[in-house]
């Protein structure tokens, strides 16, 4: 049996790639990976630090119909660590994206992207 290493990229669904870009960059403030091999969909590929990555892959979702829960903790979801809480808050306050703090009293917060995807950050420090 193999040992499990660190999570190498999380991948997400996006209906329409230029929006989804110009929140994970604009907002979120991913940089770009300059290596996304050519695929028969567009997509961006954003570097989270030591090799990790998030995909976003431009094709239909599944679930778009679906109902999600509206606290994103309660929700599928992927982790990021900010280095201050406050920071991120100002960013998601200045551009008018809605939040929610972590309902455990953590420093935690969980917003959704343009296309509901559910992401948590976290204050590593």
């Amino acid at each position: 049996m193999s040992e499990i290493t660190p999570l190498l990229h999380a991948g997400l669904l996006v209906s329409d790639l230029e929006r989804a870009k110009a929140f994970y960059e604009s907002v979120v403030g991913l940089r770009r990976c300059p290596n996304r091999p050519e695929l028969p969909y567009p997509g961006e590929w954003y570097d989270l630090g030591n090799g990790q990555q998030l995909h976003l892959m431009g094709l239909p979702n599944p679930d778009a119909t679906s109902v999600r829960p509206e606290h994103g903790g309660r929700d599928r979801h992927i982790a990021l660590g900010v280095k201050s809480m406050d920071a991120m808050k100002s960013r998601f306050d200045a551009a008018g994206v809605h939040y929610s703090v972590s309902k455990s009293g953590r420093a935690a917060l969980f917003c959704r992207d343009p296309d509901a995807n559910t992401l948590e950050f976290v204050e590593v420090g």
